[in-house]
């Protein structure tokens, strides 16, 4: 399924994902975004992260790290 049936939020999440050379830490996104990292934040973000994990379209590292699933 191609990316673009994703909300935009969730677009940019991924692309920020795939643009990356290692996975990802949660605050690493945020950053990249341009979002604070104030827990109140970055727990929003943190679960978008994870809904795309259970969903397929990431993968998350037993390290809590994200990656892209290929």
């Amino acid at each position: 399924m191609d990316e673009t049936v994703l909300p935009a939020d969730y677009q940019q999440i991924m692309d920020v994902v795939r643009r990356a050379d290692e996975p990802v830490m949660v605050k690493q996104v945020c950053g990249e975004l341009g979002m604070s990292t104030e827990p109140a934040r970055s727990e929003v973000l943190r679960a978008k992260l994870n809904r795309l994990a259970e969903r397929g379209w990431l993968r998350k590292l037993a390290d809590g790290k994200f990656t892209t699933t290929l």
